[in-house]
């Protein structure tokens, strides 16, 4: 199932959650009443949440009514349902309360940037204002002149996680999206915090959708690329993750509490522009994709900015 977050062109209003499915949005909590009123669901005594981080709060429990809305859209066809030329898709998680990401996870990207290998998971944050979709242009600040991309496989949070040990990680998964975790790598380098370099406005597509975990059962065989402009930049395999993905959950969760819709980035493999010779940061214009195995791609423009 995949999961996203829509508005409809003509009317701009509040993001809503729906499935993508035969090229079409179905929406979720409309879907749900339409079944309800027709006998096709139980009630379950509460309209299902129509803004996205509202449904991912529900846990497990609102993908098991999504599930429903899915079975019941592929023998009917529910009225709340759009083509894709009618929507605009945002990021699946639009305002999570948290963006972990993780830095130097794959061993050749480790080689590339003079790093040595970690002990721990390198870990910084980005904030919500550099998040956009995957119909959005990336925004190259006038701050920067060395812009960058990273192709990340992403986890969103299923269920609210503390101190889980790594054989029940894969269980607070709800899915996983595309990310590119791009980096100012002249703010990035300038202090030994990173955060400045990492959390520009509008900058970080993820998207299109979110793979739900039932669906893309074993995310450590994914092949993970990116290209600029057609040109192949990274080409990798997350089973090269350093720290996988069970790994990160159990460490970052004896840290923090995870909660449903919180985003973990990755990691990005060796390819990325600042490594290149001479080096290739990313210029106005530019079309910035990247794919991911049983995910899909994600594809941006980049726009220079004041």
């Amino acid at each position: 199932m995949k999961l996203v977050t829509y508005q409809l062109k003509h009317l701009f209003a509040k993001q809503r959650i729906g499935i993508f499915f035969n090229d079409q949005v179905i929406d979720i909590e409309e879907t749900y009443k339409e079944m309800e009123k027709n006998q096709k669901a139980e009630n379950i005594g509460f309209d299902i949440p129509s803004y996205p981080n509202d449904f991912y709060a529900l846990g497990q429990a609102g993908l098991h009514y999504a599930k429903k809305v899915l079975e019941y859209a592929q023998t009917k066809s529910p009225a709340f349902t759009f083509s894709r030329e009618e929507v605009i898709l945002g990021p699946p998680v639009p305002n999570p309360s948290k963006i972990i990401c993780v830095g130097i996870n794959y061993a050749d990207h480790v080689a590339e940037m003079g790093a040595e290998l970690p002990e721990y998971p390198v870990l910084f944050s980005k904030f919500r204002n550099a998040l956009i979709g995957p119909e959005d242009d990336i925004y190259k600040s006038s701050e920067t002149n060395k812009l960058d991309y990273e192709v990340e496989l992403a986890v969103v949070i299923g269920e609210k996680a503390s101190k889980v040990p790594q054989e029940l990680a894969m269980d607070y998964i709800a899915g996983y999206t595309i990310g590119n975790d791009t980096s100012a790598r002249d703010l990035q380098k300038r202090t030994v915090q990173w955060l400045q370099g990492k959390s520009l406005d509008h900058t970080t597509p993820i998207g299109p959708w979110l793979v739900t975990a039932d669906e893309l059962t074993d995310p450590s065989q994914l092949k993970i690329q990116s290209y600029v402009n057609g040109e192949l930049r990274q080409s990798s395999n997350t089973k090269h993750l350093i720290f996988n993905i069970p790994h990160l959950i159990s460490f970052i969760s004896n840290l923090m509490t995870l909660e449903p819709g919180d985003i973990i980035l990755t990691g990005t493999p060796d390819g990325v522009g600042m490594a290149m010779d001479p080096p290739q940061f990313l210029q106005d214009g530019d079309k910035v994709t990247m794919e991911i195995e049983q995910i899909g791609k994600l594809e941006n423009n980049v726009r220079s900015q004041n």
